[in-house]
């Protein structure tokens, strides 16, 4: 399959931008059906995490590691402890259907379940 260069115009900046044979080569080579919508600066711009995200103002960035290695934010959600009832942010919505912990309730909770004992409690688990 033989691919043309494309004038393509960037959905944030408007400028006209050519999506090269190469590109085309690229993105078919990677199974991306998609022509890029963003300009090659436009693209690096949102990569980088600059301001004026299109996330908006709502999305709190925890650092790379927070979410897909940093490329997009995570968005937190304010939820109530069900265990100590103290305000606590979570990555997803709660649904009112299932209890939210802190992560410290939560650590505590999954260590009771697994029989493990908590981490600085002095217990020692012993084998049979």
């Amino acid at each position: 399959m033989t691919h043309v260069d494309k004038a393509l115009v960037c959905r944030d900046c408007g400028t006209s931008f050519t999506f090269t044979a190469g590109e085309q080569a690229f993105y078919a080579s990677r199974g991306l059906m998609n022509e890029p919508g963003r300009c090659p600066s436009c693209r690096s711009a949102r990569k980088a995490g600059g301001s004026g995200s299109p996330f908006g103002d709502g999305y709190v960035h925890y650092g790379p590691f927070a979410s897909f290695s940093g490329r997009t934010p995570r968005q937190m959600h304010p939820a109530v402890c069900a265990e100590c009832n103290q305000m606590t942010e979570v990555p997803f919505l709660p649904r009112g259907d299932r209890p939210v912990y802190c992560s410290d309730c939560f650590n505590s909770i999954r260590q009771a379940k697994s029989g493990q004992p908590e981490a600085g409690s002095g217990r020692v688990r012993r084998s049979p």
